[in-house]
């Protein structure tokens, strides 16, 4: 394992450090929220509600990391992808949109950008759920703080997860006035404005306003159409009212709304000097794939450097896009008697409609157009309600609550082939099987000639090269998926006090889940179904199978075919799941907790909203009795986690220390992957019997001698012998030290194994993996990196009597090495690099004011969130890549890049 140290040897008071937890703030108490009120600034402490009851951080006994307003303002977040510097066990990344955003704790999250898979990590703001964790990508305006609570979660929050929960808690009106600003300029010709005011209305009614603008020019030029991609230009308003007509009764109202208007989001080929793994793509001989897309006009300089950030888009194809998110809540928090009634009511309602040059090159091979026919909306209602107090003379503390959700999700989409795709398609099989000799890009068909080479068949392999070559700008017109989801819950969390310092906790939850899928399909592919006509009845002459089978993969690849035009399916699935927790707890002394827990997560099944995964694509539906018959296979089944953690937490004034140790078993993993022909969601299970070998087999992309012919057979086992599939432990550590006055350090560090085990099969039937993830027994997960360690450094010194302090403050997180690709493909191996953060600056009295200098990844690090077989640019396999080492033959990647480094000035002012 590699750790890249050098960066971090650059900022000398962060070499002792290791991660970065947060510490309080000092919060006026008319601005702070009673149920989640912050602790001194002298101390280590902070209230937070990880519990569903106001509780010192230091006595909550799950696993926790709260992160102050403070440090968000210090390490410049705006949304919750900042987070991953001051949290070690929480990594959030975005992929191929703005929505797509993916959140993994200790390891586990939910890959890709299906948005029929839920999210392994929730995301609450104000108490109320966003139905996918890449919706919280958003500006958050000015925040309270973060809880990011590790492990499963259900006994508490309204929607269950079964990795853990990420919840924002934002500012609350206060009754006496106040407003700020700030505003910031930055390279990328960045303008970031925000602001907010607070208003006493009356006696009893507060009103609060806050605002967000921000401009950016993208990190990506392209080149092509000589502009730039994944740019910012959006802005965000909440509005907020606060009623509390007496001291037993508090009723917040919020409303917000969201809107962005960006081209997002490019990615950039990865070569060999970023990736070993990678082969030779600087020669088009090495490559018959690169030969290809230099022909049909690929730049070669697409191929080197990914990090120059210059991309070869399609002439003419956009990223554009438009994203709208808004919504508002009720919350009403009635004390009762000893009983405190607390109430949350929400409605969500987002849409984003994406463009995209979906094969990222300069050739015109696969685009969505930026327009209603490529969006996803979510429209939400939700209703918690909570009842919580104690009894038996305060000797158990409870609460009981339920559950409500109903959500409608709508996706439409309009895939299609590009302009070139019948010429890229034609040649891409030409140029690397036996007619590599007669290879002619100018020519029909991709032929110089046309010899008899097929013998009888050759007019209908030649008639089907044909219509490939004009199935330019064919594909869907119009699918559109609804689904609809209808869960409740009941839940119970209770604390007993056993003994003075000994508490048991004890959490039940029963959740019922009903969703509902309608989709109906629209295509003008009709070169597929005329090849398949044609062709399959020749497919069992041996020396013909691969030609056909590329003809037949090649016009009906995502099966977009004329044969789904204008047809409907349907299906309903229904589960209902008990989970729960059981924690033993023991104080010591005052400032020493111990505690064990066992809990049990749970993570909803559904539906693949992708009709690719129906069937093979070169098979025709009439065979499998039509689409209907076949809805089957877009079902998965829930995810569940038994967890076990050991912890202990100290916490002085000066000095606090969490320290945890976990393990984490999941059966039925969701994992959603890209299988080279379809996307596809397995169910990651183990067997307890031996499968012999038969999950490794590496027969898609090694020598012939690793060849499993009984793959299908070997890699199964008994539905009896199915147990969990994916383990993440270790341990974590975080620890603040303020050793003097105006001086802090914050300390921390994870170590995650969080891996699959051997023996895995794809369903909990135990059907065999499919073949493009035979590299995942016993490795670890994508995007699990074994090490992160964060820290930070804050000094806020007084200047003189002036009334004047300073700002010095740095972060940073170190990353072992991890693989970036749910197929866990060598050529996505993402060195370990360190990312630092700084800011400095002079505050006026009382911080009315304040200059500050910041930068984020101030030594520009280069690395990849996540790389991706490039769309359909696979060459033949052959030497040299016949090395088990290199599975993908001559498979070309892409990347999405992590941002460069960005600095500006910002100033801010409040009254």
């Amino acid at each position: 394992m590699r750790l890249r140290l050098m960066s971090a040897c650059a900022v000398p008071a962060l070499v002792m450090a290791l991660a970065a937890p947060a510490h309080a703030q000092q919060t006026p108490p008319e601005q702070q929220d009673p149920g989640a009120a912050h602790a001194a600034q002298s101390d280590n402490e902070i209230i937070v509600t990880a519990q569903g009851r106001a509780q010192a951080l230091a006595d909550v006994p799950i696993a926790v990391s709260a992160v102050s307003a403070e440090t968000l303002q210090q390490t410049g977040a705006n949304d919750i992808r900042a987070l991953n510097q001051v949290a070690p066990s929480l990594l959030v990344s975005s992929t191929g949109s703005e929505a797509n955003g993916s959140a993994r704790i200790r390891g586990i999250g939910t890959v890709g950008d299906n948005p029929g898979l839920e999210s392994s990590v929730a995301v609450f703001i104000d108490g109320v759920y966003r139905s996918r964790s890449g919706i919280g990508l958003n500006e958050l305006g000015e925040i309270e703080r973060i809880e990011v609570l590790r492990g499963p979660q259900g006994t508490l929050f309204g929607r269950n997860a079964s990795a853990g929960i990420i919840n924002i808690v934002s500012k609350m009106p206060s009754p006496t006035f106040g407003a700020g600003g700030e505003a910031t300029y930055g390279n990328y010709n960045a303008i970031r404005l925000q602001g907010y005011v607070n208003v006493p209305l009356s006696t009893t009614v507060s009103g609060r306003l806050d605002g967000v603008y921000m401009k950016r020019d993208g990190f990506y030029h392209d080149v092509t159409n000589n502009r730039d991609v994944n740019n910012r230009d959006r802005y965000f308003l909440r509005g907020q009212l606060l009623f509390e007509p007496s001291s037993d009764l508090r009723i917040r109202l919020i409303g917000d709304y969201t809107h962005r208007k960006e081209e997002c989001c490019a990615a950039a080929y990865v070569d060999s000097a970023t990736n070993p793994n990678i082969g030779d793509l600087t020669s088009p001989s090495s490559n018959n794939i690169v030969r290809v897309m230099r022909d049909l006009g690929q730049p070669m300089a697409a191929f080197s450097n990914p990090f120059s950030r210059n991309v070869y888009s399609t002439p003419g194809r956009s990223y554009g896009g438009i994203t709208e998110d808004w919504g508002g809540s009720v919350q009403v928090d009635w004390t009762l008697g000893d009983v405190k009634l607390t109430s949350i009511t929400g409605y969500r309602n987002y849409f984003a409609s994406q463009g995209a040059d979906t094969d990222y090159s300069f050739v015109d091979i696969l685009y969505r157009a930026p327009n209603a026919n490529s969006s996803r909306a979510f429209e939400t209602f939700s209703q918690e309600l909570r009842l919580n107090g104690s009894a038996f003379n305060e000797r158990l503390d409870w609460l009981v609550g339920g559950y409500y959700a109903n959500e409608d999700l709508t996706v439409v989409d309009n895939l299609r082939f590009g302009n070139q795709y019948g010429r890229f398609a034609t040649c891409r099989i030409v140029s690397g099987g036996g007619l590599a000799g007669l290879y002619s890009p100018a020519s029909a068909g991709c032929l110089a000639a046309r010899p008899a080479v097929f013998g009888a068949a050759s007019p209908l392999i030649y008639a089907a090269f044909d219509r490939l070559d004009g199935i330019n700008d064919r594909g869907t017109t119009r699918d559109f998926y609804k689904q609809n989801s209808r869960n409740w819950a009941l839940f119970t969390h209770n604390i007993f006090h056993v003994t003075k310092g000994l508490d048991l906790t004890l959490g039940l939850r029963y959740t019922n889940e009903r969703k509902r899928l309608n989709a109906t399909f629209g295509n003008d592919n009709t070169a597929c179904v005329a090849n398949q006509n044609a062709l399959l009845p020749l497919r069992s002459v041996a020396s013909l199978t691969a030609v056909i089978d590329g003809i037949l993969g090649l016009s009906c690849q995502g099966n977009s075919t004329a044969e789904l035009n204008g047809v409907s399916i349907s299906d309903t699935r229904k589960e209902d799941q008990f989970t729960g927790t059981a924690i033993l707890s023991y104080k010591p002394t005052n400032d020493l907790l111990l505690y064990g827990s066992y809990s049990r997560g749970y993570k909803a099944g559904g539906f693949n909203l992708d009709k690719s995964a129906l069937k093979v694509p070169i098979l025709p539906f009439a065979a499998a009795g039509g689409a209907q018959a076949l809805v089957g296979a877009l079902q998965f089944a829930p995810e569940t986690n038994d967890a076990f953690e050991i912890g202990l937490k100290y916490s002085t004034r000066a000095f606090s220390l969490n320290l945890s140790a976990f393990r984490q078993q999941f059966k039925n993993f969701q994992l959603n992957t890209f299988n080279g022909t379809v996307f596809l969601v397995q169910n990651i299970n183990g067997c307890t019997a031996s499968l012999n070998g038969g999950d490794r087999d590496q027969s898609k992309f090694t020598t012939a001698s690793n060849y499993n012919a009984a793959a299908a057979t070997t890699g199964a086992c008994s539905a009896s012998n199915v147990g969990y599939g994916v383990v993440s432990q270790g341990v974590e550590l975080e620890a603040s030290l303020v050793p003097i006055r105006d001086f802090r350090v914050g300390l921390g560090l994870t170590y995650a194994d969080t891996h699959y085990r051997n023996q895995l099969v794809g369903s909990d039937t135990g059907a065999p993996l499919d073949q493009a993830l035979r590299l995942l027994p016993g490795k670890n997960l994508s995007n699990a990196p074994e090490i992160v360690a964060t820290a930070s450094v804050a000094w806020t010194p007084r200047l003189g009597n002036s009334g004047l302090s300073g700002l010095v403050y740095f972060d940073t997180r170190l990353t072992s090495d991890f693989n970036t690709g749910s197929d866990l493909f060598p050529q996505k191996i993402q060195d370990g690099f360190n990312v630092v953060n700084g800011r400095i600056g002079i505050r006026g009295k009382e911080e009315r004011w304040a200059i500050e200098l910041w930068g984020q990844n101030l030594f520009d690090t280069h690395y990849s969130q996540v790389v991706f077989n490039s769309p359909f640019q696979e060459g033949a396999t052959g030497a040299p890549f016949t090395d088990p080492r290199y599975p993908g033959g001559r498979q070309i990647f892409s990347a999405y890049l992590a941002e460069p480094r960005t600095y500006g000035v910002t100033v801010r002012t409040r009254f």
